[in-house]
């Protein structure tokens, strides 16, 4: 494992390098200026001008971005230039929330995903026998069972058609109205300390990460699904099943473990989606994380807030692909670190 982290590392260095220059510049790209927004519509070329010097901005680009760099480094980014503080506490403040809601929408993708594909392929593959004679008690036949599931099914599959489908600012304004406006069960926006009132937490994190784990759970049954019914089809399934092995012994012990590596590569690009999505999230339920904060700082023209923002996001990305390859590794012995 040594040698593979090695070895990944300089192509993740090289990764992170070429993300912070192309985030620099296309921030710069971007009409309008930070000094014009700070100093207001009615100012002098002069008073903009001075606080352009104040805040480095009439350097050459090359000589800000090497400055920016720096402090990346060093770990020092430097002030706000319009929300106030420095970068790094605003980060730290917003961090923490953002970290809960994505790691409980991470938690309902895999509670919602992995059953509902285990059971759209669970039902019998053998050809069912004479059923018994129709009566008042008797129980439905094994053609009634496999119907019934097939129509269940295609039902769940078009669940998760669905899910994908809708983006997460329909499902949220939907999940606000029906449960926190017509149901009243739960609180439609806000946020409470996990730690401090955790019964309220929960009450206040159940409809944000429904909401930005609907999508990335759909995907996540959809390709499990498909991998198991792929592994199903095998002629070791065969073999087992007509040694008399279970169909539930074959899908548990033997089926989902071929058809579990790739999908936690799936659920490692699906962990980014939810970092991505829960800037559209926090804002539907007032959430108080880096969507939020990254939003007011494209809005107010922030450099140094955007900048740390979507570095940050590049590095999540970095780190959850390596961790990812990590555990495919370990979970399918023929593939090796080195």
């Amino acid at each position: 494992m040594r040698t593979f982290l090695f070895k990944r590392l300089p192509s993740a260095l090289a990764v992170l390098l070429a993300a912070s220059f192309t985030v620099f510049l296309m921030l710069r790209l971007i009409p309008g200026d930070p000094a014009t927004t700070l100093a207001g519509p009615d100012a002098s070329p002069a008073t903009v001008a001075a606080i352009r010097e104040r805040l480095g901005l009439d350097a050459p680009l090359a000589a800000q971005y090497l400055h920016w760099l720096g402090q990346v480094l060093t770990g020092d980014l430097g002030p706000s230039y319009a929300i106030g503080g420095q970068v790094s506490g605003l980060i730290a403040d917003g961090l923490a929330a953002t970290v809960q809601l994505t790691a409980a929408a991470l938690l309902l993708v895999v509670l919602l995903a992995v059953p509902t594909a285990l059971y759209a392929v669970s039902g019998p593959s053998a050809a069912p026998g004479p059923s018994a004679a129709p009566g008042p008690s008797a129980a439905p036949g094994p053609s009634a069972v496999s119907a019934r599931r097939r129509a269940l099914a295609g039902a769940l599959r078009a669940l998760t058609t669905g899910a994908l489908a809708v983006p997460p600012f329909v499902t949220g304004v939907v999940l606000v109205l029906v449960f926190a406006v017509g149901l009243g069960l739960l609180p439609a926006g806000g946020h409470a300390s996990l730690f401090d009132a955790p019964d309220l937490a929960v009450q206040y994190l159940a409809l944000p990460a429904l909401c930005l784990a609907l999508p990335s759970a759909a995907i996540l049954a959809r390709y499990l699904q498909d991998g198991l019914e792929r592994a199903l089809a095998e002629d070791y399934v065969r073999t087992a099943t007509a040694l008399g092995v279970s169909r539930r012994r074959i899908l548990w012990r033997h089926a989902l473990p071929n058809a579990l590596p790739p999908a936690v590569t799936v659920l490692g690009l699906q962990l980014g989606q939810l970092v991505a999505g829960a800037v559209v999230v926090e804002r539907i339920f007032a959430w108080p994380g880096l969507g939020q904060l990254i939003e007011q700082g494209v809005a107010r023209r922030d450099y140094p807030v955007v900048q740390a923002m979507l570095l940050l996001v590049v590095a999540g990305y970095v780190v959850v692909q390596l961790l990812t390859d990590l555990l495919y590794s370990w979970l399918d012995p023929r593939v090796r670190w080195e």
